[in-house]
């Protein structure tokens, strides 16, 4: 019995094998029959998109989506299928959706898809539904049709603004960009990209996060730490809600902060101590602006006026968004105080070099130390009492 049923075994799966060439048992051919099939959908889809052409799009299943890009000044716009899931006539397709904006991304911004298909009686797949894939953020045309406004250093993409909103925005980044130019020396691309969406909740969704992460944020910048000069480039994305609180010098400083990020992002790693990226790209920020070390940093100025100066530079985690908003406050202005007091002391120029002695640091431990002691001189003990005495002296004015 054991032979006879080692024989069965191997008969059955040569039957399989050979019914497999024939007709797609076990799927084999069939499936990838139908993922070339689907990758040629995609493939018409997009440049369907690159196009402009809505006829051609619409031959590829729903138009949904389309008239979203219209404005979106796009390089490139790619699929690459990297699953698909067929019951009968319908199928699941998962794929990374490859763009440039044009101007500015030096490489594609990559963000995974699902979509859904239909094949119809001529044997012809369609698209139903094309959505970011679980756990991926939304792309701002997602959310409705984005608009475009071109600064001399900018282009601002918006959803649901006015054209007079976003070119606002424009004039402001595109003060920024000279602005964080004239402090950080180092070669960069010199323009910003700003995503400009609704609501707090469509900020959040770019982002792929709860709202109540970013509840009280003006913006956040999105980009890759350590990321190299064909790196795709940085998104500053703007809370609408946060941001229209703020006065016009206000707003003017986080969209400099912001853009001080873009900046020095291919200086940023993860030997980068959030103290140091932060307080910097106030630094820049409030460079200029005029306004005193009291006006800048109150959360602060409050705690040293009740005797509470801090012990030590701020951690990572005291720059949660979801803490304590009066100790996130001092967590920032703690470390805008420490990148100003380096400028002062130190020199801007040596502010710059030792902000790239630590991205270059192959991890966090010693980069911080190694840094202060090759370009500024001290241990991280003699900084840290500099620290607080500047901090002191500075919000005591």
């Amino acid at each position: 019995m054991a032979g006879r049923t080692r024989v069965s075994q191997a008969a059955v799966a040569a039957l399989c094998l050979l019914l497999a060439a024939l007709v797609g048992c076990g799927g084999g051919p069939a499936v990838d029959a139908a993922r070339a099939e689907v990758q040629s959908l995609l493939d018409r889809r997009a440049e369907a998109v690159l196009d402009r052409d809505a006829a051609a799009f619409a031959r590829t299943g729903t138009r949904d989506g389309f008239d979203n890009l219209r404005a979106v000044p796009l390089a490139d716009w790619s699929y690459r299928l990297t699953a698909l899931e067929r019951t009968g006539d319908h199928a699941t397709a998962a794929a990374d959706l490859s763009y440039r904006v044009d101007g500015h991304d030096r490489s594609p911004v990559v963000t995974a898809r699902t979509l859904s298909l239909s094949r119809d009686r001529d044997g012809h797949w369609s698209v139903e539904s094309d959505r970011p894939a679980e756990k991926s953020g939304q792309q701002l045309w997602d959310q409705g049709r984005a608009q475009a406004v071109r600064g001399e250093h900018s282009l601002v993409l918006g959803v649901g603004q006015s054209e007079e909103t976003l070119r606002d925005y424009a004039a402001l980044a595109d003060r920024a960009v000279p602005a964080v130019s004239d402090a950080w020396r180092s070669a960069w691309d010199r323009g910003v990209v700003v995503l400009v969406p609704e609501t707090l909740e469509d900020m959040a969704g770019l982002l792929g996060s709860p709202p109540s992460s970013y509840r009280g944020i003006a913006a956040v910048t999105t980009g890759a730490t350590g990321g190299g000069p064909r790196a795709p480039a940085d998104r500053v994305i703007v809370n609408p809600d946060a941001f229209g609180l703020l006065g016009d010098s206000g707003r003017q400083v986080v969209l400099t902060h912001e853009t001080a990020h873009v900046a020095t992002r291919a200086h940023t790693s993860a030997a980068t101590p959030l103290w140091l990226s932060e307080g910097y790209a106030d630094w820049v920020g409030y460079r200029g602006s005029g306004r005193t070390a009291a006006e800048a940093a109150p959360e602060l100025a409050h705690a040293v006026g009740r005797g509470e100066v801090p012990d030590a530079l701020p951690e990572d985690g005291d720059f949660g968004f979801t803490g304590d908003a009066e100790g996130l406050a001092r967590a920032y202005e703690g470390s805008w105080l420490a990148c100003r007091m380096i400028a002062e002391r130190w020199g801007e120029e040596k502010l710059g070099e030792f902000y790239r002695a630590v991205g270059a640091h192959e991890g966090r431990e010693g980069a911080v130390e190694d840094a202060m002691g090759r370009v500024l001189g001290v241990t991280p003990e003699e900084f840290t009492l500099r620290w607080r005495d500047f901090v002191r002296g500075a919000l005591a004015e």
